[in-house]
């Protein structure tokens, strides 16, 4: 057994550089029978499993070289590492919080604090920890890329889109470009977001991610013809991308493709495929197949309301039990109310909303349940105009109290009721005479909803322009036509909202008259 000599180490290092761990790993195995109180061979053997993804030996590595030196930055930073891909956050902090207070320059371990503090959902800290990584490197584009994504999920789309185009300018890297398309898509300028995903693609040699999500808006945008062609491409080059199979699946199935968005479903195996897959199963009357995988798919842990729709319809269709305990008599849920900011005579709140509705550059995205008339993309209550922040205020208090109603309640719907409030997607839903959008329900929302700006006076029915909600409706199979049903004109300033799991649709009206309306969802941020 030899000890340690300059020659050895530059062999091992010279065998690292050259991406051989497997050889440096049985190299520093061989010594370290005579040196185990070598950090430097830890540390490097740590490097070469973590490189292997033999992240538990990696761990143990680390963990005997700071066993004999608890001073060396770049090993605590290392284990650090580990212990974030591990899922240990906290621990990861502590480490990297050691190896800042030796080296208080040491960008990576802000960076990588960072990493943790947004893994704990502590956003503040991982900006500020972001921050502090860009003052000692100015140049640390990745950091900035990482501080408009926490930007983005605080709702602060214009500081996301700032950071996004400095990392850009500093470094023309495609993630930047994608995540920049992401927040301009949220803030609903649905165009420039094309552009950037169109960038993004070019720098990337065609990445699946960005095709599909490129794909996607394009079909928002109206072209089904480039959306199609990219959705395919991206499952093309990687047939078994989850999320570029998912959103294919979405948008067959939203174009009545059901038995090719099936398989497509059952490839992605993410988000709510397995109650997509039951939609198809059931619109295709494949009935015998869809009850064994509900009763397959209901007997684990879930929370998703279109399986809540599928089973409730189910049941009312073959006269059988409701398997499902989401929301029982989910018509019973339906919510019907003033939003006072709204009826104060004169009311400013009105007057604004309905200015920025029409003066805000916002995009407009295809929907193909909506028929004479337009619908908003991004997320309204996330625009900085002061109007939509009012009015998210307002519908707050409002669903507060309707919680207060159901709190005492056991189903899912009320357990897993969101506690904080945050609207998951807003929009403005303006319609001229004819207008109606077919029935339907809000798939990814939890509570759903819509506050009515106008409203049409004029009718020759009494229903003309009202909301009719059902557990019936999207031209779902039935064996009869005796399904519940409830129908409710609502005023100008009302609100009505239900669990997202409700069939809804707007009866045509014949007036010139316009009505507008801001719809929203809302769910759990668990889920």
């Amino acid at each position: 057994m030899k000890i340690l000599t300059q020659q050895d180490i530059h062999l091992v290092i010279q065998l690292f550089n050259q991406g051989k761990f497997d050889d440096v790993v049985h190299q520093v195995n061989k010594f370290l029978k005579a040196n185990k109180k070598e950090v430097f061979l830890w540390n490097i053997l740590g490097a070469s499993y973590e490189r292997l993804g033999k992240i538990q030996e990696a761990k143990q590595a680390y963990e005997e070289a700071i066993t004999l030196n608890r001073n060396i930055p770049e090993v605590l930073f290392n284990l650090g590492a580990i212990k974030l891909n591990l899922n240990d956050p906290v621990g990861a902090i502590n480490l990297f919080e050691e190896a800042i207070k030796i080296k208080p320059d040491m960008a990576e371990a802000y960076f990588n604090r960072g990493l943790a503090y947004n893994q704990m959902g502590n956003l503040e800290g991982s900006i500020a920890s972001y921050k502090r990584a860009i003052e000692i490197q100015p140049g640390y584009y990745e950091a900035l890329n990482n501080l408009g994504s926490v930007y983005q999920r605080l709702g602060n789309h214009e500081a996301a889109v700032a950071a996004y185009q400095k990392s850009i300018q500093i470094f023309n890297n495609p993630r930047a470009h994608f995540n920049l398309a992401g927040a301009l898509r949220n803030n609903g300028l649905l165009k420039d977001a094309i552009k950037e995903y169109k960038q993004a693609i070019e720098l990337s040699n065609q990445e699946p991610e960005f095709l599909s999500d490129l794909g996607d808006a394009f079909w928002h945008d109206g072209n089904i013809k480039d959306a199609e062609k990219f959705l395919r491409q991206a499952v093309q080059i990687e047939p078994l991308h989850a999320k570029a199979n998912y959103q294919l699946g979405v948008f067959l199935y939203d174009n009545n493709k059901l038995e090719e968005a099936l398989s497509f479903f059952k490839n992605s195996k993410i988000y709510d495929y397995e109650s997509r897959v039951l939609y198809c199963l059931y619109k295709l009357k494949k009935f015998d197949e869809f009850y064994a995988e509900l009763n397959r798919v209901s007997a684990k842990p879930n929370n998703s309301p279109l399986l809540a729709t599928l089973s409730t319809h189910y049941a009312f269709n073959f006269n059988k039990e409701d398997i499902y305990n989401f929301c029982p008599n989910p018509l019973d849920h339906v919510y019907h109310a003033e939003i006072p900011e709204l009826l104060k005579e004169d009311s400013r709140l009105v007057k604004e909303l309905l200015k920025d509705i029409q003066q805000a550059d916002i995009a407009e995205r295809q929907q193909s349940r909506l028929y004479f008339g337009s619908q908003s993309a991004g997320n309204l209550f996330k625009r900085p105009e002061q109007s939509f922040q009012q009015l998210a205020k307002a519908l707050r208090e409002a669903i507060k109290k309707y919680f207060q109603i159901y709190k005492n309640e056991s189903s899912t719907f009320i357990k897993l009721f969101p506690q904080e409030i945050d609207f998951s997607s807003s929009w403005y839903v303006k319609m001229k005479k004819g207008g109606h959008l077919t029935s339907h329900i809000h798939e990814e929302g939890w509570v759903s909803g819509a506050v009515y700006l106008m409203i049409p006076k004029k009718r020759n029915d009494p229903d003309e322009g009202a909301i009719e909600l059902s557990v019936h409706g999207d031209n779902y199979p039935n064996e009869h036509d005796q399904f519940p049903t409830k129908t409710i004109l609502p005023k100008e300033g009302e609100v009505v909202f239900f669990p997202s799991s409700v069939f809804h649709r707007t009866i045509p009206f014949s007036s010139d008259e316009e009505r507008v309306c801001i719809a929203f969802d809302l769910k759990p941020k668990q889920l």
